[in-house]
């Protein structure tokens, strides 16, 4: 897959410092991964959340941060939408969130 973009992902870890090696393990595993859809998507990581065919929410560092992404499965493409802790998450509507109010 294709994370788009890297420079967030780095943004989001200079603001959270403690999320940056699980971040950075997210998204090796994510470059290698070849999911064709949502199931294969859970076989991998059974802590994610699938809201929709394509919004993903995954657990970061053991839980204390949330990735919202958007993935489209047959082009490979994961897109960032939004990243912040558990408690940040609570406050949002992670299936409304746009990419314009995360970054």
């Amino acid at each position: 897959m294709r994370v788009i973009a890297v420079k967030t992902l780095k943004d989001y870890w200079v603001t959270y410092p403690l999320s940056k090696q699980a971040l950075l393990a997210w998204y090796e595993e994510a470059e290698e991964a070849e999911w064709d859809n949502p199931n294969q998507l859970k076989e991998q990581y059974r802590s994610a959340s699938i809201l929709s065919n394509k919004r993903v929410v995954f657990n970061i560092h053991g839980n204390s941060y949330r990735l919202i992404v958007d993935i489209e499965y047959r082009l490979r493409i994961v897109f960032i939408v939004w990243f912040g802790t558990h408690k940040q998450y609570d406050k949002i509507d992670a299936s409304k969130i746009s990419y314009d109010k995360a970054n």
